[in-house]
């Protein structure tokens, strides 16, 4: 490149990423909407990387939710779509057919996992777990609406 050397700081990714304080606030607007609807949920915020940053699961909430929750923000977060995308394609004849086996058999393809983008760019996932998975992913998204956040960019 011309004999010039590039300064090893404009070679890396500077993007932005998921913070506590918006992850803890996406997980109260989840308490919130479960609370209205009389559910009991478990919810996971995973960064873009897919690691966890906040979780909580509601007295009550089925135990294994929470790590149905984590799966479902990892999935959200690693393809960058809602994990209800693949509801029908996942299914057996399907063009996703196997999609459940990835991701070391974390993926998630039924509703309740939703990426979280600020500003066009993926930040990180939400995921809940614990009721009926089309309330799950009502919840995570009316939390998603309630701190100005989208599920696509």
């Amino acid at each position: 490149m011309n004999g010039q050397s590039i300064p090893a700081t404009n070679l890396l990714v500077n993007a932005p990423d998921m913070s506590l304080e918006l992850a803890e606030r996406l997980l109260a607007e989840v308490k919130n909407s479960a609370g209205r609807m009389g559910l009991r949920v478990a919810a996971v915020v995973v960064d873009r990387g897919g690691n966890p940053v906040a979780a909580v699961r509601m007295d009550g909430a089925q135990l294994g939710a929470i790590s149905l929750a984590t799966d479902k923000a990892f999935t959200a977060v690693s393809f960058g779509h809602p994990t209800a995308k693949w509801s029908t394609s996942s299914s057996p004849g399907g063009g996703d057919w196997g999609l459940a086996g990835t991701l070391g058999g974390r993926a998630i393809v039924f509703p309740g996992g939703l990426p979280v983008y600020s500003d066009g760019s993926l930040i990180g996932g939400l995921g809940v777990s614990g009721a009926a998975s089309e309330d799950d992913e009502s919840c995570g998204r009316d939390a998603l609406a309630a701190t100005g956040m989208k599920s696509s960019p």
